[in-house]
């Protein structure tokens, strides 16, 4: 199939798949309300990949496959094209504000992470590495979507999963067989897994203790897998009103728990399983974080470039854009987005090659700033966007069409600001109350300082892991042994 077309990726979700939400189980998933307008901001995407204007970094011509193929998929071997699959990332990104966290690039090139380090999973059986790199070609291939499970049901926190009241909740391996292995339980917040094609299943954050084997395992499903339900939270969509809540009529990714009733996943589809040492140690020895930390990294800068713009706009309406205080924030705003954008950069400048699998990849401690930097800055440019546009988010007209009604004249006196009309503040300022007052809003903020998992043990993990700490260590000693 090669590259897909919008269409095409709308074709595939008519699939009979089992999505659930408030109660009743969704016919069509491309044109139920709550969804529709996330899954057309997809199809965008995909369209986006045969844009004359795009295609050339979107999407590359791959002499192994014989066919142009998405540039996330592409093992980077070149600077060139580690800088093109960050191109290929912003592109998308500027498309969705930055909004959409799961957008297909962000699992094609953790897919492509894993196909690339086949020599890790051959040490569990060289049948699992041939089905993970056999695995990453179908996708490839077939320009599919993917999104990924990871995280357990919040039960008891102080006790292991098999120690749990009821150990059979949460997504384990119930049974061998010949055909492969028969999964029962649930994976939460899956997002837009209500319009992916396939699901990626690893267990997150990777700290398996002895006993907890049935629990670790990772595979891949299609959706309309039977015995796989998709059970959704409330949609934050406001569907149709796009000027009142710019944002999240477009983009507000679905998130989901997914139940597996006795589900089979074929042998060919298995890619660990029941490997508590070897699951511990995935996230690190398949280097997926390089890979996907430069494209969280370039998302991430595209959002907050985004969110500055806004807070600068929203100042310099109110007029209050030169004030002393106010430039200030501003340039602490400017400090943080550049501090994200040049993880990115610093980390394709530093990128070393792996001798395993000849992948370039990019410089791990650099990127290892924006995943810890993400949760603080983020935050920080909502609340300064609460800050200066104060009680200006508070009296807002009910929706934009009222600038056309009998009292349309009085908002427009009403609402005006420095320089800028009453209808075009208000609507700046709907754009904001969408970014800083909305449910869409606050979903992001929790979504953004909970990305990359417990901010604490991300924290530590950077220190543990340091690989400059002895160069500045033996620094110290030389300086210490002159005194």
């Amino acid at each position: 199939m090669s590259t897909r077309t919008g269409a095409q990726f709308l074709a595939g979700l008519k699939d009979d798949r089992e999505v659930w939400y408030d109660g009743e189980r969704v016919g069509d998933v491309t044109s139920f309300e709550p969804f529709a307008a996330s899954v057309q901001s997809l199809a965008m995407l995909y369209d986006m990949q045969h844009d004359p204007r795009h295609r050339d970094i979107l999407t590359v011509d791959c002499p192994e496959f014989g066919e142009r193929i998405a540039r996330p998929f592409e093992m980077p071997r070149t600077p060139e094209q580690l800088h093109l699959k960050r191109e290929a990332y912003r592109i998308w990104a500027e498309a969705t504000c930055g909004m959409m966290g799961r957008s297909p690039d962000f699992l094609n090139v953790m897919l492509a992470s894993l196909a690339a380090k086949r020599s890790f999973f051959a040490e569990f059986s060289e049948e699992r590495a041939d089905s993970v790199v056999a695995y990453y070609r179908h996708v490839a291939k077939n320009d599919l979507f993917l999104t990924h499970a990871l995280l357990d049901p919040q039960l008891d926190k102080g006790k292991l999963r098999h120690q749990q009241a009821d150990p059979t909740i949460t997504l384990h391996v119930k049974e061998r067989t010949k055909d492969g292995l028969l999964v029962h339980g649930a994976k939460r917040i899956a997002t837009a897994a209500p319009y992916a094609d396939e699901l990626l299943v690893w267990p997150f954050p990777p700290t398996f203790q002895p006993g907890e084997e049935p629990y670790a395992n990772v595979f891949a499903v299609p959706m309309n897998t039977p015995g796989l339900k998709t059970i959704c939270r409330p949609s934050f969509a406001h569907p149709g009103r796009r000027k009142d809540y710019p944002l999240s009529a477009q983009f507000d990714e679905m998130d989901a728990t997914v139940v597996f009733d006795n589900v089979l996943v074929p042998w060919e589809r298995v890619f660990l399983h029941e490997d508590i040492g070897l699951l511990n140690r995935m996230y690190r020895d398949t280097r997926m974080r390089e890979l996907t930390a430069h494209q969280t990294n370039a998302r991430l800068e595209t959002k907050l470039g985004f969110v500055y713009a806004v807070l600068l706009r929203v100042a310099q309406a109110s007029g209050i854009d030169t004030r002393k205080d106010v430039i200030e924030m501003l340039g602490e705003a400017v400090m943080n987005l550049e501090a994200i954008r040049n993880t990115t950069r610093s980390a394709e400048l530093q990128a070393t090659v792996d001798p395993d699998n000849g992948v370039l990849y990019p410089d791990l401690p650099a990127l290892q700033c924006g995943r810890a930097l993400g949760p603080v800055v983020y935050p920080r440019a909502v609340q300064m966007i609460r800050k200066v546009a104060g009680g200006g988010l508070v009296q807002l007209p009910n929706s934009m069409h009222e600038f056309d009604s009998p009292i349309g004249a009085d908002l427009e006196k009403a609402l005006r600001g420095a320089g800028i009309g009453g209808r075009d503040k208000a609507q700046l300022l709907r754009l904001a109350w969408d970014i800083c007052g909305s449910e869409f809003g606050a979903r992001h903020e929790l979504y953004e300082m909970n990305y990359a998992g417990e901010y604490g043990a991300l924290l530590a993990g950077i220190q543990r892991e340091y690989q400059r700490k002895s160069y500045y260590l033996d620094h110290l000693d030389r300086f210490m042994s002159t005194l």
